[in-house]
């Protein structure tokens, strides 16, 4: 009779360790859709390396794209139109432009013109004249015509429009006298230019880097970094025609540098259309 009772205390231990584990064991669910709990075999899937596309796109910035050929280039396209390029080195020979530089440099009217910007009046760093039938103002301020051409920059203009076919107007003869003259950048789009101006740029002297910068998309508000960028070194005798949308699209300069250049003189002709005031 003990041994009937022991007996049957062991098989209710049992019983009731059993009846408790078989609902306190977790349900894991795994590729074969079956759950596991205790009393299965535990299988535990393979980790697998996943590449993911990174959520942040490296941008870089493009290098410059130099021209330094003879030719035609179309640096670019959009609705105002293509912008265009026309190289001409050694337009004028070399020999031909020292003497042309020597008579430029003693004989044209050269002065410093006072312009407005946003921390007030400051000196151009360069010497300038301005020659036209009217006159031109950009950065708040005005230059007086000069109508009376020195006979070899007429001589100059009549070459270069027998080249390029265009006709021009006006003159604006600019001197940089050492590497710390210099233009900053803008474009030539005043409302006397008109739409899509022809600018024909013709260099003496010293070789300086004409660059150029292709103007940002209203979505990058404008930040320069990532335009595009084109670097036009400029020898003496070169001749240079920006045309097309050249002026609406792109800025341009002449940086400063810091070793020593000789001076410099660049004469860029252009087509003045008044705008009438009512």
């Amino acid at each position: 009779m003990d041994d009937k009772r022991r007996r049957a205390r062991v098989q209710g231990a049992w019983a009731g360790k059993a009846k408790v584990t078989a609902h306190i064991g977790p349900t894991v669910f795994v590729n074969t859709g079956k759950p596991l709990g205790w009393g299965h075999d535990h299988v535990i899937p393979d980790k697998q390396f996943v590449y993911k596309e990174p959520t942040e796109v490296v941008r870089k910035i493009p290098d410059p794209r130099v021209i330094d050929k003879p030719g035609t280039y179309e640096i670019s396209t959009s609705a105002s139109g293509v912008s265009r390029l026309r190289l001409f080195p050694s337009f004028i020979e070399p020999k031909e432009g020292e003497w042309m530089f020597e008579q430029l440099y003693r004989e044209i009217p050269w002065r410093q013109k006072s312009n407005v910007g946003p921390d007030g009046p400051y000196q151009e760093p360069r010497l300038t004249c301005w020659y036209g039938e009217v006159p031109y103002t950009y950065s708040s301020s005005t230059m007086q015509a000069n109508p009376h051409w020195h006979p070899l920059l007429t001589m100059l203009k009549d070459r270069i429009e027998e080249v390029t076919a265009y006709s021009f107007n006006s003159l604006l003869c600019n001197l940089y006298r050492h590497d710390k003259d210099s233009i900053d950048w803008h474009s030539d789009n005043e409302p006397d230019l008109g739409k899509n101006p022809i600018i024909a740029s013709l260099s003496f002297g010293e070789t300086r880097v004409f660059q150029m910068r292709k103007k940002p998309p209203p979505e990058e508000q404008g930040d320069y970094t990532y335009v595009e960028r084109v670097h036009v070194p400029l020898d003496g005798g070169t001749l240079l025609i920006m045309e097309g949308a050249t002026q609406s699209d792109w800025q341009h300069r002449v940086p400063k540098e810091y070793h020593d250049r000789r001076p410099r003189i660049n004469l860029t002709f252009r087509t003045m259309f008044p705008v009438t005031k009512t």
